[in-house]
């Protein structure tokens, strides 16, 4: 009763900080724009200021909700192969997910000269670089997917995506050396990772194949707990493995597969939020950690972008770098505080 008392008051706490974080990530960036024209324009009454206006609905709430998308969608995706592998190295794109996805991007724009002119102009537009990813990233999964139903054990298709990994880089790198100055720089900021290129018409897309991985991930969430306690006790307890397996890795590839087709790349969050909920709520049930996740992933992924907006200036750094350097420490000090970690 106590300790259910306890995860009531954190999640309530979490909800709390997760709203703050999002009004301030709408309030925050290059343009000042007042608290309560923030909040009324969220709450139905439109500033009087239309360039304001503007900017919350057009620029600042889409990037908001693009955040606690792939925040919550990396961290979840995180967890699940954290657990199919009973690994706590593993994150979402140890499947090689992220690898076909730059890949993919890659092709198109170090390979758009070989076609020339306007088709290569065509060929590198924002739509090309997300079927591009997508398609990346499908033709690994399709791989690993016709591997995991051929091979028993779990760790070879993890090894299996390591090697696609390498291949891939392998093939990125030869597109590099012919590749020009300037189609290296936005391959570059292409892999800097971006949250705020979105219009609503493409985040609802995000939205939809998102739905459908959370849904397979609520649906796997017996079948995680199951595999804690290993393969052949889960065996024994009458878990269909493959199957098991499947919807895991599916659920894996469309959380991570999507961000990265719409936002590319982003580091450390599917890694390191797990971690972090394991350690506030001190469990290991996936009942409680999913929705931790799902909170704690998205607060982190807001304050990392409005750090990363350099608030009252008009640059913006990679939003890669602001994880990475905000996350990590924070997974280190909860690692030496607790001095073990929860699995």
């Amino acid at each position: 009763m106590e300790k259910r008392h306890s995860n009531i008051t954190s999640f309530s706490l979490l909800l709390f900080l997760l709203l703050i974080s999002f009004i301030a990530n709408i309030n925050l960036g290059s343009v000042s724009i007042p608290i309560q024209d923030v909040l009324g324009s969220l709450t139905g009454n439109p500033s009087d200021n239309e360039s304001w206006q503007y900017i919350i609905q057009n620029y600042r709430l889409p990037k908001a909700f693009t955040a606690v998308l792939v925040g919550s969608g990396l961290g979840i995706s995180g967890l699940l192969m954290q657990t199919l592998f009973r690994n706590p190295l593993a994150g979402p794109f140890v499947l090689g997910i992220s690898s076909g996805a730059s890949l993919g991007v890659a092709m198109v724009i170090m390979g758009a000269s070989f076609f020339g002119g306007a088709f290569a102009a065509l060929l590198v537009s924002k739509w090309s670089l997300v079927i591009a990813s997508s398609l990346g990233s499908f033709m690994v999964l399709l791989v690993v997917m016709i591997v995991s139903s051929k091979v028993r054990d779990t760790m070879a298709i993890l090894i299996i995506g390591l090697m696609f990994a390498s291949i891939t880089a392998a093939i990125v790198s030869v597109l590099s050396y012919f590749a020009s100055a300037e189609q290296l720089q936005q391959y570059v900021f292409w892999g800097f990772g971006s949250l705020g290129n979105l219009s609503w018409q493409e985040l609802g897309l995000l939205v939809v194949i998102y739905l459908l991985g959370m849904v397979l991930s609520i649906a796997s969430i017996k079948s995680l707990d199951t595999l804690l306690l290993g393969e052949n006790y889960a065996k024994s307890l009458g878990l269909n493995i493959k199957q098991s397996r499947f919807l895991i890795i599916v659920a894996t590839s469309l959380l991570a597969g999507s961000i990265t087709a719409f936002a590319g790349p982003i580091a450390f969050i599917g890694l390191a939020i797990p971690h972090i909920a394991r350690q506030v709520f001190n469990t290991s049930n996936h009942r409680i950690l999913l929705p931790a996740i799902f909170i704690i992933g998205s607060i982190v992924m807001l304050l990392c972008d409005s750090i990363a907006q350099l608030p009252t200036t008009d640059y913006t750094l990679p939003i890669n770098a602001i994880t990475s350097l905000f996350g990590a420490p924070i997974v280190i000090w909860l690692l030496v505080r607790k001095r073990k970690m929860i699995f």
